[in-house]
C-alpha cells in the first residue's frame, strides 16, 4: 500500500484527511496530534518511508526528507512554509505545496477586529468592568476614521485587510517589497518600511517569515513608531523581536500590541503576553469552522493530485 504520513494535526481527529487519502487508494499513517520533536518526525519518516508527508506544525527537516527515498510531496496544512526544509525537498525531487488562500477572510477579519478592540478600548474596559471598576470618565478612545493604518505585506490577506479598512475612512499606507506592477489601489499609498513605521498609528504585519523578514520589527524599527501606536501581528511570531517589543511597551514609544502569534509559542514569554498593554490570542486568526474544513480537505486533495500524476495547484519553489 502506498503510504502517506500525517505528522500532526490541530483538530479533534484526522478523519477528513483519512477519508480523502484512503478514498483514493492510499494508506494514511498518523503521528501524534501534538507536533513531535524533530527526531521523532525523522523516526516516523524512517518507519513509514512515505510517498507524501502532510504536516501541520511539525518540522519536516532535511533528515526526515532524506529518510523517504520515494518522497513526491510535502504538503503544509496551512500557509507558512517555515517548518519545511524546501531546499532538501527540492534536492529529493519532491514538490512542496500549501493552501495559501483558505483563511484570507478569517485572518483579515481578526486583524481588523484587533484594531477595533484597541481603538474602542473593548478589551481593556472589559477587564476593568469584570474587576469591579466602572470608570466611563477615564475613557481615552480613538476615532478610527482619524487613524493612519500601515499594512506591511500586500499579499492576499494584506489586500483584504486594506479593503476592509477602507469603509472606515482611515488613511492607508502599504509597504511591500514587490509592489503591484499597476500600482496600489485607489485610496492606498505605497511607502517604504521606514515611512510606514514612522507615520502609522497602527501597523499590521501581513508578511511571510523568511530569513530576510525575521525580526522585521526590532528595537530600531520600534523606535521609529509613533508614540502610543499599536502593533498588530497576525502572521508569524518570528517577525517581531520579543525583548525589543517588551521594552517598547514598557518605555515607549509603543502604546499597545495585539498578537495572535508570538515567537516561542505555544509557550511564549509570560512577561510579554501578560503585559496589560497586550491583547493576545492563541494563533487562531486562521480559524473558523469553514476555513479549517476547507484547509484539511484541500491539503489532502493536493496530496492525492500529486501522487496520481497530476500537477499541484499550489507548488512552492525552493528558497
Amino acid at each position: 500500500m502506498k503510504q502517506v504520513l500525517l505528522t500532526d494535526y490541530a483538530w479533534p481527529d484526522p478523519e477528513v484527511e483519512r477519508s480523502v487519502i484512503e478514498g483514493a487508494g492510499f494508506s494514511l499513517a498518523i503521528g501524534p496530534a501534538k507536533a513531535s520533536p524533530q527526531a521523532a518526525i525523522v523516526e516516523l519518516a524512517r518507519q513509514n518511508r512515505p510517498l507524501a508527508i502532510m504536516t501541520c506544525w511539525a518540522e519536516v527537516t532535511a533528515p526526515a526528507i532524506e529518510a523517504c527515498p520515494d518522497l513526491k510531496i510535502v504538503q503544509r496544512i496551512g500557509v507558512g512554509l517555515d517548518n519545511i526544509d524546501r531546499a532538501a525537498a527540492a534536492a529529493r525531487g519532491a514538490v512542496v505545496t500549501n493552501v495559501p488562500d483558505y483563511c484570507v477572510e478569517e485572518v483579515s477579519d481578526h486583524a481588523v477586529g484587533m484594531l477595533l478592540a484597541w481603538a474602542r478600548g473593548i478589551v481593556s474596559f472589559d477587564r476593568e468592568v469584570k474587576g469591579g471598576q466602572w470608570d466611563a470618565a477615564g475613557a481615552r478612545l480613538r476615532r478610527v476614521r482619524d487613524l493612519t493604518v500601515g499594512i506591511a505585506g500586500f499579499g492576499r490577506i494584506g489586500r483584504r485587510t486594506a479593503a476592509k479598512m477602507q469603509p472606515f475612512g482611515s488613511r492607508l499606507l502599504v509597504y511591500d517589497k514587490y509592489p503591484p506592477s499597476g500600482g496600489f489601489p485607489e485610496g492606498m499609498t505605497g511607502v517604504d518600511a521606514k515611512r510606514l513605521l514612522s507615520e502609522s498609528d497602527v501597523v499590521v504585519l501581513h508578511l511571510p517569515l523568511t530569513p530576510e523578514t525575521r525580526n522585521f520589527i526590532d528595537a530600531r524599527s520600534l523606535q521609529r513608531m509613533k508614540p502610543g501606536s499599536l502593533l498588530i501581528n497576525v502572521s508569524r511570531g518570528g517577525l517581531v523581536d520579543n525583548d525589543a517589543l517588551l521594552q517598547a511597551l514598557e518605555k515607549g514609544p509603543l502604546g499597545a500590541a495585539a498578537l495572535d502569534v508570538v515567537e516561542g509559542e505555544p509557550n511564549p514569554p509570560r512577561a510579554l503576553i501578560g503585559n496589560p498593554k497586550v491583547i493576545a490570542t492563541p494563533h487562531i486568526a486562521f480559524a473558523s469552522t469553514a476555513s479549517v474544513l476547507e484547509l484539511r480537505r484541500r491539503s489532502a486533495e493536493e496530496v492525492v493530485r500529486v501522487l496520481t500524476g497530476q500537477k499541484p495547484h499550489h507548488p512552492c519553489p525552493p528558497p
